[in-house]
């Protein structure tokens, strides 16, 4: 499944060049996870309460096309999960006209957040906390 929330953005975002910092689009890619989060119904309290916590451990960006100020963009996001303690996201900045902007991959997985390790099931981690977890692919 795929999911997406929408973003403007905002003058205060933008580098000398008048385009989208390049630090910004890794924001964006966070705002979408957590939004995503929040739509499976796994909330940052929620996770704490589990005793757990998503990290990236690896992320890469191809910038595609420039953003700039006002410009309405979707960030998409979608889970692949793997086998093992990590799984990867799958996110991509799309401007409303359908232009594709950013194409981002990010390594993630679960932390157990006492014994500081990564647990070895993250989906499942993540599917007894959610309230929905089909959001999440699962």
């Amino acid at each position: 499944m795929v999911f997406s929330v929408p973003v403007t953005v905002r003058g205060y975002e933008l580098d000398t060049q008048g385009h989208l910092n390049q630090a910004v689009y890794l924001q964006y890619t966070e705002h979408a996870r957590w939004e995503m989060l929040r739509a499976a119904g796994i909330g940052q309290n929620d996770l704490i309460a589990g005793g757990i916590g998503p990290v990236v451990l690896e992320a890469n960006i191809k910038y595609l096309r420039e953003l700039r100020g006002g410009d309405e963009v979707d960030v998409s996001c979608e889970f692949d999960w793997a086998e093992g303690k990590i799984f990867q996201f799958n996110q991509r900045i799309v401007k409303k006209d359908g232009t594709v902007c950013a194409d981002i991959v990010l390594v993630g997985g679960i932390l157990d957040l006492v014994a500081r390790k990564l647990v070895p099931n993250p989906a499942e981690r993540l599917a007894a906390v959610a309230s929905d977890p089909a959001v999440l692919g699962l």
